[in-house]
């Protein structure tokens, strides 16, 4: 039979010796590297004694922000819940009613709003996506659990409380700051 290519390779059946017969030269490398990694510095932290040092990008849990008079700042657009591609965000819209100007900011928020974190990816699509400036993503750390249930979201816990409220201003660039400001321009007017 011819060979298909001319890159055949010639091999020979060497001898073993009887120090590679024992395995014993194979063993010793081995443990030399053994050895050699329990005098290195340790990769391991020692969670939650010492927190990890997290990129200034990172990205964790979600905030549903409020405005300066502790408003709801989402009108229920669903512009994050189209531009997320995992699909993770639903809402239901409902219409604020007489005597309600003090909890929403529009005619129109999100009656149920949830995120189903399990499929969430944390892109940051949805803080872009949204005109009102009213989700970002925080440096916090989405806890884990057993149960499926406790990983979707609702607004009971991404609002954030006006009493603590969530310093946003790294995740906002220099220009963007700056912008705000200005409160001649009409983006940054309070609504009436």
């Amino acid at each position: 039979m011819k060979p298909l290519t001319n890159r055949s390779k010639v091999v020979s059946v060497k001898k073993m010796s009887l120090a590679e017969r024992l395995y014993l030269p194979g063993i010793f490398s081995g443990l030399m590297i053994t050895l050699g990694h329990f005098f290195r510095r340790k990769a391991t932290v020692r969670y939650p004694e010492v927190k990890r040092e997290f990129s200034e990008t990172f990205r964790g849990w979600h905030v549903l922000k409020r405005d300066d008079e502790g408003r709801e700042r989402c009108t229920a657009c669903g512009l994050c819940a189209l531009s997320c591609p995992a699909e993770a965000i639903t809402m239901v819209a409902a219409e604020r009613k007489p005597g309600e100007e003090h909890l929403y900011r529009e005619e129109k928020y999100a009656a149920k709003y949830e995120i189903n974190m399990l499929r969430c990816i944390f892109c940051g699509l949805c803080e872009e996506a949204c005109p009102k400036e009213a989700i970002f993503l925080t440096k916090r750390m989405v806890s884990s659990g057993f149960s499926r249930d406790k990983f979707i979201y609702g607004k009971e816990l991404l609002l954030e409380q006006p009493e603590k409220p969530v310093d946003i201003s790294p995740r906002q660039t220099k220009e963007v700051l700056e912008f705000k400001k200005d409160k001649n321009q009409r983006h940054n007017k309070q609504d009436e």
